[in-house]
Formats: C-alpha cells, sequence, structure tokens
C-alpha cells in the first residue's frame, strides 16, 4: 500500500469502492484507517461537486446559519468515543474566539482555528436520503458533523449548500501531519506546592487550563500532583458504573466529548446503557455516546473549588494522556452542585479507588 502522500486519487476512491463492495456497511473512518489516509483525504477523493461537494472556509458563517435546518443530529468525536446529539442549533455566536452554540439540546464550544475543510454530502441508500455537513482540522480528523433527520428542512439545506459551495470541487487535499507532542517534564521539575495553591484557589473550572501552562504540566500528571484530596485514580470500570447508576437513580449528568476543533456536550438524563464488545453505549432517542472502553487507561475523580462550591467531576483519559471525555453532575454557573450528583459519584469514587 502506498503512502498517502503518494496516492493519487483516483486509485484512492477505486481502493474504497473496492472495500465498500466487500463490506457496503463499512464506515469512512474505518475504510480510511484500512487505506492509511485520513478521513478528510479519503472523502475529498469521492468530491464529484454533486454526492460530495467542497465548501468554502467560511466556517463562522456556515455554523450562524445552522438554525435554519431545524431538527438535526451533531456529532462529535476523538479517537476513542463518539458524542452524539439530535435537537436545534440555538443561540449561535460565532464571533468570539471559541463560537457557541448553547441550545437545551445541542450545546457546544467551536474552537475555529482549527478548523480547515468542510464538505456537503448527499448520499443515497436503502434507507433514503442522507445529508450531512462535515467539517475537519487541517490534519484531516473530523472535528464536527451535522447530519439531516427526517424533520430537518431539506430546503435549508440545500441553500446552504449552493451558497457555501467552492469554486475548486477538485480531489487533491493537502494535509498537514500532526505536531509531534512536547516531552512531558519531570515531576521533580513541578512546583507542586504552587500548583496546589493556585488549585485551591480556583474560583471557575476554566481557570484549569490556564493554570496547567503556567505550570507546565500536563493533564494527567497534573491530577497526580494534585493529592488526593483533590483527584482521586480510580479503576477504568469506573464510567460504566457511573453511567448505570446515573441511569438507574436518575441522576441528570453532563457528559464532555471533544477535539481539538469542538467540544460538545450533553446535559441531562442517560437511560439505556449497553455494552457491545469494546463499546460502552448509551442509546437513548436524542443522545447517544459510543466509547472505548478498553482505550481508557487513567480515570480520575477530580474536585475543583469554584465560586459555587466544590465541582466534581469524572475525567477520562487514553494512553498518550489525551482526555477523553468528563462527566459531571447537571449544574448551571451560579448554582451549586447537584448534591445527588456529589453523593453518587463520591460513593462511587470510595468503591473503585
Amino acid at each position: 500500500m502506498t503512502t498517502e502522500t503518494l496516492d493519487q486519487p483516483s486509485g484512492l476512491l477505486a481502493r474504497w469502492e473496492t472495500l465498500r463492495a466487500e463490506d457496503p456497511k463499512i464506515r469512512i473512518r474505518d475504510a480510511a484507517q484500512k487505506l492509511g489516509v485520513t478521513e478528510a483525504r479519503l472523502l475529498a477523493a469521492s468530491v464529484d461537486g454533486k454526492r460530495v461537494l467542497r465548501l468554502q472556509p467560511k466556517f463562522r458563517e456556515i455554523i450562524a446559519e445552522i438554525p435554519s435546518l431545524g431538527r438535526v443530529m451533531a456529532l462529535t468525536r476523538n479517537e476513542s468515543v463518539v458524542h452524539e446529539r439530535k435537537g436545534s442549533y440555538e443561540k449561535v455566536d460565532t464571533s468570539g474566539h471559541a463560537g457557541l452554540v448553547l441550545g437545551p439540546d445541542i450545546d457546544l464550544r467551536m474552537f475555529f482555528g482549527e478548523w480547515a475543510f468542510g464538505f456537503a454530502l448527499v448520499e443515497e441508500d436503502e434507507k433514503g436520503t442522507k445529508r450531512s455537513l462535515q467539517f475537519f482540522d487541517a490534519r484531516g480528523n473530523a472535528v464536527h458533523k451535522i447530519f439531516a433527520q427526517d424533520a430537518t428542512d431539506v430546503a435549508a439545506f440545500t441553500a446552504i449548500v449552493e451558497k457555501y459551495r467552492a469554486e475548486e470541487q477538485g480531489p487533491e487535499l493537502e494535509v498537514k501531519p500532526a505536531a509531534a507532542p512536547a516531552p512531558a517534564r519531570p515531576d521533580a521539575d513541578i512546583d507542586a506546592a504552587g500548583f496546589r495553591a493556585a488549585w485551591d484557589a480556583m474560583k471557575d473550572t476554566h481557570e484549569f487550563f490556564g493554570m496547567l501552562r503556567k505550570f507546565g504540566t500536563g493533564r494527567t500528571q497534573a491530577l497526580r500532583l494534585a493529592g488526593s484530596e483533590r483527584a482521586v485514580k480510580l479503576s477504568n470500570d469506573a464510567t460504566r458504573v457511573t453511567l448505570e447508576t446515573a441511569s438507574v437513580r436518575e441522576v441528570p449528568v453532563m457528559v464532555f466529548v471533544g477535539n481539538p476543533g469542538n467540544i460538545q456536550i450533553h446535559t441531562g438524563r442517560v437511560k439505556n446503557i449497553k455494552v457491545m464488545g469494546p463499546w460502552l453505549n448509551v442509546l437513548d432517542p436524542d443522545f447517544n455516546l459510543h466509547l472505548r472502553e478498553d482505550r481508557v487507561v487513567e480515570s480520575w475523580l477530580v474536585r475543583k473549588p469554584t465560586s459555587d462550591g466544590v465541582v466534581t467531576s469524572l475525567e477520562l483519559f487514553d494512553e498518550d494522556g489525551e482526555n477523553i471525555a468528563l462527566i459531571f453532575g447537571k449544574r448551571k454557573p451560579g448554582i451549586p452542585e447537584d448534591t445527588a450528583w456529589k453523593a453518587m459519584i463520591e460513593e462511587i469514587g470510595r468503591a473503585k479507588a
């Protein structure tokens, strides 16, 4: 198999068509992995200006028009988890550094500096016409996808595609290699005492990321150095137990899943929890979560102080120390943490530590 840099679009497309003939249900992400290319590169090879179209890189403007579609399904993922939420895009603000969608169903934080490529797809299968808008970063990884539903306004979808379709509809796509991760600093080089003092002085959970930069510590390294009163490492079945317990006790949660270009949040109860092989799934009518449990290498119960009191979360990490997902109790700024969530997660923490 040739490398991605040597692949010609026509040859790549032919190999993808062969894969689809062998397995008609194969997902594009799985096909891309089999072919040794990025998902965006494989999608670009299929551009024909009709079924698969390239969009102009006017991502803020496109997202600002998504409310016109009505009900859709928003999908955000990383290497280990897929987060799918149905609803409408409401209270959209794309003017700041981070774009915002703040509706009760679709809740997003979009970092448009990471967005590089956009495509519109209109595909036919045995179930009918499938329409979607798909966005990727410069490395060719998916940052966000929007799928039409039965109630989606098809005319509005078509209008967005026509308005923002790129003039050039060729199959070529140049992606950038991922930057090598910065080497971790030794624990001995971290001002652990200063870090803990800064932790205890936090007024908002969003301060945590700036604190990591200030002290030059990695995410899991920070949790390890924080001390057990701030962060406790749990067994990696804690997520399954948390979701199952929240379902039984009807405790509403917030599930955050992100990648460098987007964070997607579900707020509400979870009900139908199913395990299928390595996948831990939430299969509710408006919210689906698909988590590869075998890729969860570290799980932490984390307590962060805020002006509203301590906020407790379950945080999951992969083998590279990258965050997979975060689970909180349902809350809003200005409101203390839900006591039912706090009692539940602390109980699980004691059992799984």
